[in-house]
């Protein structure tokens, strides 16, 4: 789209840090954990010194034999130290593949077939406890962020060569490879340009705005997802100190938060879904906040009306925008104190002027309706190029320059998308199961989780999870259904046996076939460990 393409060299993650750390070098970098790479590491640190281990592991990975155009595969115990090595490895012209520390070993294996023989880089912990042992015969080395193996090189190793120059690549050059969230089976493998990714830079920047550049960004987001590479960026470039949290929990965040209060925060929606306890908390964690920001799932209303409360700034706001991993964000819109609880959390809100565009195709040849939506399709420079080794299977969602996304809705006559459902979710005889679900968050005070999924016999099996896994309150929960579509009685499990992605997306699909394979615990009764706890998620 045009307002995408002008002036777009494309995002240079390799000089990322180096061209923040020119503009305000000593700007403050909080992490909530320490770095596999660099133990020492201060927790509290300034842009300069990011850059510089940056280059110091761009340095050492040339010295390991890396090269421009090769692949690198990173895929270790999670930490911050996974987005750095991205830009380590960009940095030597080289393209890194990211992939989840939650994916299991055979996963990575197959997903390792298809890169063709990368470098990989992991750890001691995922080479003893995870990964078979294939993985050396699929990849060109391994190399090791932490620890020791006799197959394996360390990275530090290499610590103290010689530093190396910056290597440029064209910017419609691959610059970065993640992967789908592999809700409906093996993940594919995205191809990002450098193009591509600038162009999503553009729509999302505005919002980092909305806070003076004295105020911390605080990004809560999956160091292998796209969006850590448009989120970091835009606070670094633009100023603003930035905070990197990798643990949720609700206690260490609120301490983090208390001592260093951020303006504007980035998070997935269940994250915030889990940090509403916040909202009570005496010390106010979140009461500096100006802006909310989630690029990925639609949210529910109840958690942004409790964000929103927390704040104890003037006129708050939470943005919310509509996106995927392959497209990046399409559709925004805000939520504000006055209309945050009672909000339609079905509607995501319109494209961005000149930069992306919806349509929703009929899937019976009348006009999508909310009781006939259609094909969610879109259109955006952000679009990735390909899918690796899968080309065929981008090519299915592409029409003449549209992108399916998998979703279906519609659009109302003042232009705002709504978002029903994803197509493979649809349940026959359920206009949408994310509307039910809205109502019941904000209808049972005590839900932490409630997914609406096809039993065995058609009808919709609510899932739910509550707040300390008490048992859920059986009469309340009566009184909340009422008025709602017709469904069996609520399967009661704990919010850490759900499957989920590694932006903590609950998988319906493996939810509903590990629900067909035995009962999860009644809903009536204490919960217990639902099947496929070892599962890995």
């Amino acid at each position: 789209m045009l307002l995408q393409r002008i002036g777009n060299k494309g995002i240079r993650l390799g000089t990322l840090f180096e061209r923040a750390a020119a503009k305000n070098p000593a700007s403050l970098v909080v992490l909530d954990h320490d770095l596999d790479i660099a133990p020492d590491f201060a927790r509290r640190s300034t842009l300069s010194e990011v850059a510089s281990l940056v280059d110091d592991f761009a340095s050492r990975l040339w010295a390991a034999r890396v090269r421009p155009g090769e692949r690198v595969v990173v895929h270790k115990s999670d930490g911050f130290d996974i987005t750095l090595l991205a830009c380590s490895v960009v940095r030597i012209g080289a393209v890194p593949v990211l992939l989840s520390s939650k994916l299991d070993g055979a996963t990575v294996a197959e997903l390792l077939r298809r890169v063709d023989r990368p470098h990989l880089i992991t750890d001691q912990a995922k080479l003893d406890d995870e990964l078979p042992e294939e993985v050396f015969a699929l990849t060109e080395q391994v190399l090791l962020a932490s620890g020791d193996h006799p197959r394996a090189t360390p990275l530090e190793r290499f610590a103290g060569v010689k530093r190396v120059e910056a290597v440029t690549m064209a910017p419609d050059h691959p610059t970065l490879i993640t992967h789908t969230s592999g809700t409906t089976g093996t993940p594919k493998l995205a191809v990002h340009t450098g193009h591509t990714f600038q162009a999503r830079y553009r729509p999302q920047a505005t919002v980092a705005r909305a806070i003076s550049r004295s105020e911390p960004v605080a990004v809560h987001v999956s160091f292998v997802h796209s969006r850590m590479f448009t989120a970091m960026p835009i606070a670094i470039l633009q100023g603003h100190p930035l905070i990197i949290l990798k643990d949720d929990e609700p206690e260490s965040v609120a301490e983090l938060f208390s001592q260093v209060p951020p303006g504007l925060i980035e998070a997935h929606p269940n994250t915030f879904l889990r940090w509403e306890v916040l909202a009570g908390d005496p010390r106010g964690p979140l009461a500096h906040v100006k802006c909310f920001s989630s690029t990925f799932d639609a949210i529910h209303p109840r958690t942004v009306h409790k964000m929103l409360g927390a704040s104890r700034r003037r006129s708050p706001v939470f943005c919310q925008m509509y996106g995927q991993s392959e497209v990046g964000p399409i559709a925004g819109r805000t939520y504000s104190v006055k209309r945050g609880a009672d909000a339609d959390g079905r509607c995501v809100g319109s494209p961005f002027y000149g930069m992306t565009d919806v349509r929703v195709v009929s899937r019976d040849g009348k006009p999508p309706t909310k009781s006939s939506p259609g094909y969610i399709e879109v259109r955006s420079d952000g679009r990735i190029v390909t899918y690796l080794d899968e080309h065929p299977r981008w090519q299915q969602q592409v029409n003449d320059g549209w992108w399916r996304m998998g979703d279906i809705g519609y659009r109302t006559k003042w232009g705002c998308l709504h978002l029903l459902d994803r197509e493979v979710d649809e349940i026959p005889g359920v206009e949408s199961t994310l509307e039910i679900e809205d109502r019941l968050f904000a209808r049972v005070e005590d839900l932490v989780e409630v997914i609406i999924i096809p039993g065995t016999d058609g009808r919709p099996v609510p899932v739910v999870c509550t707040r300390d896994d008490k048992p859920l309150d059986r009469v309340r929960w009566q009184s909340a259904v009422t008025g709602l579509p017709p469904m069996a009685e609520p399967v009661q499990w704990r919010l850490e046996d759900l499957p989920q992605t590694a932006t903590t997306k609950i998988k319906r699909l493996e939810l509903a076939r590990r629900l067909a394979e035995g009962p999860g615990t009644a809903a009536a009764d204490t919960p217990a460990p639902g099947p496929g706890e070892d599962s890995p998620a």
